[in-house]
C-alpha cells in the first residue's frame, strides 16, 4: 500500500500521532504505517466524522475515486434518468422564456443568461436524477445548449412581435422557421459561442450527483 492509502486510515484512527519531522505516525509503534490491507490496531475516531465538511461538494473525480464498489452500486440503483431529463427540459424551457423576456424588455441580449440556464439545468438534474453515469452529464450539456438556442429563438420572435405590434402567440403562428434560422445565424457571434460552451459545461458538470466528505465517510 502507498503512503496516501495508509493515511486514509491513519487520519481517522484514535492511535494517530503527529511527528513534526516524520508526519503522521502510529502512537503504538512510533513508526509510519506499513500494514497491508487492514491494520489490526485500527480504531475509528468518531470525532473525525463530526468535524468533516457536510456543506461543500467534493470534485467529482475525487469523490468517485473514494466511492467503494458496494456504495457505487447503491448510488446507481437510486439514479433516475427520466426524472433528470424531464426536470432539465422543464428548467431549460423556463430559462429560455426568461431569457427572451429580459432581452425583449431591455433590448439587450445578455450572454450571462446562458450561464444561468446551464447551471439551472445541471443542478435540477442533479437534485431529481441523482446521476452517477456519464449519460447524465451528456444529457445535461445537450439540454443546456438547446435551451440557449431556444432562448435566442424566443428573443427574436418577441422582438419581431414588438416591432410589428403583434401578439406573441400570433407571431409564433405566422412566422416561418426557414426565415428565423438565417436571422439567428446573422445575430450569432463568437461571444455567443463562448457563453454556449460555458452553459454546456455547467449542464454537464452539475448534472451528476454531488458528495460531501462527510457523506462518503458515512458510507465507508
Amino acid at each position: 500500500m502507498t503512503r496516501e492509502e495508509h493515511l486514509q486510515f491513519c487520519k481517522k484512527c484514535t492511535n494517530r500521532e503527529l511527528d513534526m519531522e516524520q508526519g503522521l505516525l502510529c502512537s503504538l509503534t512510533k513508526r509510519k504505517a506499513d500494514f497491508e490491507g487492514e491494520c489490526r490496531d485500527y480504531n475509528y475516531d468518531e470525532t473525525v466524522l463530526e468535524q468533516m465538511d457536510d456543506t461543500e461538494a467534493l470534485d467529482r473525480q475525487v469523490a468517485m475515486a473514494r466511492v467503494s464498489e458496494k456504495a457505487l452500486e447503491k448510488y446507481r440503483s437510486e439514479q433516475n434518468l427520466p426524472a433528470a431529463i424531464g426536470t432539465g427540459v422543464l428548467v431549460g424551457f423556463i430559462g429560455a422564456l426568461l431569457w427572451a423576456a429580459i432581452t425583449v424588455a431591455t433590448g439587450y441580449q445578455i450572454g450571462y443568461m446562458a450561464i444561468a440556464i446551464g447551471a439551472g439545468v445541471g443542478i435540477s438534474m442533479r437534485i431529481f436524477g441523482k446521476g452517477m453515469d456519464q449519460i447524465f452529464g451528456i444529457s445535461g450539456a445537450i439540454i443546456a445548449i438547446v435551451s440557449c438556442l431556444l432562448g435566442n429563438y424566443f428573443s427574436l420572435v418577441g422582438s419581431i412581435a414588438n416591432y410589428e405590434n403583434l401578439g406573441y402567440f400570433e407571431t409564433f403562428s405566422l412566422i416561418n422557421l426557414s426565415e428565423i434560422i438565417p436571422m439567428m445565424k446573422e445575430t450569432f457571434s463568437g461571444m455567443d459561442l463562448f457563453f454556449y460552451a460555458i452553459a454546456g459545461y455547467e449542464g454537464y458538470k452539475f448534472a451528476f450527483r454531488a458528495f460531501t466528505e462527510k457523506e462518503l465517510a458515512e458510507e465507508a
